[in-house]
């Protein structure tokens, strides 16, 4: 049993290093990453979609990486924006890794991007525990999926920079309760914003891309509860401690993944990925990314 969480934590740890280690390469590049985490159908493909435009409209060079088990439809309609886009498809596996990012965007991302949208496999559960190196986390929910989400899925929206709701056009035919929503997810992540968007209205759309450029002129994010409790573990003082809700135990999980590799729609045949976790992975241990300034 202890040889099992000495593997996980080796996993995680790992993982880590090299998140770091793609951070400081992003922010010497002067690259802003954004890993936007979500369940599945919460709206993100077509919110990434609009904002990648009106990003390109500004004359923002912008790129997107999105993962999916299968199929290229998120890559083919985020495309429809303009900006470059290259998809992952991860064979099984639930989430991205930050090794996985840095062998993606190895000889793709173009010179001069500045904003590079990581939409990472709809999953709220194994994504929220793996840093991908990116600059800001972004978790999502739409109004459909019930104003208790974030204390459902505590670490996702615990360690996020971020919080954006989504496809608020619907909020009154399905009673969304606005109020019990911010409640819930002040319990998770105190202070941090919420950003209420519609991709068919286009709003928030516009305040969001606004968000993502602010961090990337040098502001300093917001500090996930999970986050800084991190930090203070790893002998970083980043203020005062904060409440920390009750998470209830980490689920551990260990499918068999089976290779993952990328095909860009417009960039040639897919390259391949071996990924090979080893016994005792854990998906579900509570694991946040520093905040960056890059």
């Amino acid at each position: 049993m202890c040889r099992s969480v000495d593997v996980r934590r080796a996993v995680l740890a790992k993982n880590d290093g090299l998140a770091a280690d793609l951070r400081a390469e992003l922010a010497e590049r002067r690259v802003t990453a954004v890993n936007l985490l979500s369940s599945p159908g919460s709206g993100k493909t077509a919110l990434l979609e609009l904002v990648l435009r009106r990003a390109r409209e500004r004359g923002l060079s912008v790129a997107a990486l999105t993962a999916d088990l299968a199929t290229e439809n998120d890559a083919r309609r985020l495309a429809r924006s303009g900006a470059p886009v290259k998809q992952v498809l991860t064979g099984g596996l639930c989430h991205l890794e930050s090794a996985q990012v840095r062998a993606l965007i190895d000889g793709w991302l173009p010179d001069g991007t500045r904003l590079l949208f990581v939409e990472n496999v709809g999953n709220l559960v194994c994504p929220a525990s793996y840093d991908l190196g990116e600059t800001l986390r972004v978790a999502l929910m739409s109004v459909t999926e019930g104003e208790d989400k974030p204390l459902k899925y505590p670490t996702a929206f615990g360690a996020a920079h971020l919080v954006v709701l989504t496809k608020t056009d619907l909020a009154d035919a399905v009673g969304f309760d606005a109020a019990a929503f911010t409640t819930a997810v002040e319990r998770v992540n105190p202070g941090v914003e919420i950003l209420h968007t519609s991709a068919r209205t286009g709003q928030g759309v516009d305040t969001l891309l606004d968000r993502v450029l602010t961090v990337a002129d040098g502001a300093v994010p917001h500090v996930p509860l999970l986050a800084a409790k991190h930090l203070r573990e790893h002998g970083h003082d980043h203020g005062p401690d904060s409440a920390d809700p009750d998470h209830g135990p980490a689920h551990s999980h260990d499918p068999d993944h089976g290779p993952a590799h990328s095909h860009d729609p417009d960039h040639g045949p897919a390259h391949s990925h071996d990924h090979d976790h080893g016994p005792g992975h854990d998906h579900g241990h509570e694991r946040a990314p520093e905040p960056s300034t890059a």
